[in-house]
């Protein structure tokens, strides 16, 4: 099996979960296994879990870390059951945490998967294939206010309105099926000053849609603090965001978490009694650098941001 490049941010992340060889780490955002096989490299005695929604990305990440794994443990589950998880292993803490919120490359390749807007697919666009929601049930259901409201903030796509008047005309006359189909909606919509920009007309929609299928920013807070609670004293919290929206939620929950009182400023004491549970290991989010994105443009939105549990 083929992997391509190295994972985006590789070495900033191993730097910044200061792996111990002994130590006890969590991938929850598995995929092709490239952060987890440098990180199980780097242990002896030590434990890697890896969690992924998507059986596909078990299956290859049990193909690749192979020779590991007599220290590996694989887990189907979504990363909102990271408390649930844990107890299920018995683990009362664990030493590091990465999650790479991107969509992994294998995903986007498998055109029957629907989330390429390049290659003609049923619209399906699910991380875990057991899920019942689908794309096509997003756009050929949801009503016109929802569609404008997802391309709107999930996608930043400022056709928003157009788009999704668009999508509910053709619907009228038939149910939209395809990628292709969709992406061309999409394009016929837009005018011709967004089409002559560099990305692809449909991009932003097919994000905002794939966000909404599979609720990728409605879990973040929850799972946030989950890891605050499952990591033991010392131990980092790692979060690869691709997306501006989250970004903003990783560095506000962080923050959360790193301040402890919800007190008004206004209070002369804190009644709340809420400490804080973590500290900021980086103020602002570590990008990758020039040499990075010779070889992986992808890596050109990551944002690395980093935490420790006091």
């Amino acid at each position: 099996m083929a992997y391509g490049h190295k994972p985006v941010l590789l070495d900033e992340c191993l730097t910044a979960l200061s792996i111990k060889p002994d130590g006890v780490y969590l991938d929850g955002t598995l995929g092709r296994a490239g952060h987890s096989l440098e990180i199980v490299r780097r242990l002896t005695t030590g434990r890697l879990i890896g969690v992924d929604r998507d059986e596909a990305a078990l299956e290859a990440a049990r193909e690749r870390l192979a020779p590991y794994m007599d220290r590996v443990t694989l887990v189907h589950s979504n990363f909102e059951r990271l408390g649930e998880i844990l107890a299920e292993l018995n683990l009362n803490g664990v030493d590091g945490m990465l999650f790479d919120l991107g969509v992994s490359s294998p995903q986007l390749d498998d055109a029957e998967r629907g989330f390429s807007y390049m290659h003609d697919a049923p619209l399906d666009m699910r991380m875990d294939r057991t899920s019942d929601l689908t794309a096509r049930e997003v756009v050929n259901g949801w009503s016109y206010e929802e569609l404008r409201r997802i391309l709107f903030d999930y996608g930043e796509e400022r056709y928003a309105p157009a788009i999704a008047s668009a999508i509910c005309r053709r619907r009228e006359e038939r149910e939209i099926e395809t990628t292709l189909e969709l992406a061309e909606i999409i394009r016929g919509a837009m005018p011709a000053k967004a089409l002559r920009e560099k990305q692809h007309p449909a991009k932003r929609s097919f994000q905002a849609i794939r966000i909404a299928v599979n609720g990728e920013l409605d879990v973040l807070p929850p799972m946030l603090r989950a890891a605050a609670d499952g990591l033991n004293p010392g131990g980092r919290l790692a979060v690869i965001s691709f997306h501006s929206l989250e970004d903003r939620i990783v560095k506000r929950t962080m923050q959360e978490l790193a301040t402890g009182c919800t007190c008004p400023p206004e209070f002369p004491v804190c009644v709340c009694g809420k400490k804080p549970k973590m500290k900021l290991i980086t103020r602002k989010p570590v990008v990758s650098g020039p040499a990075e994105l010779t070889y992986n443009p992808r890596a050109r939105s990551a944002k690395l941001r980093v935490a420790e549990k006091i």
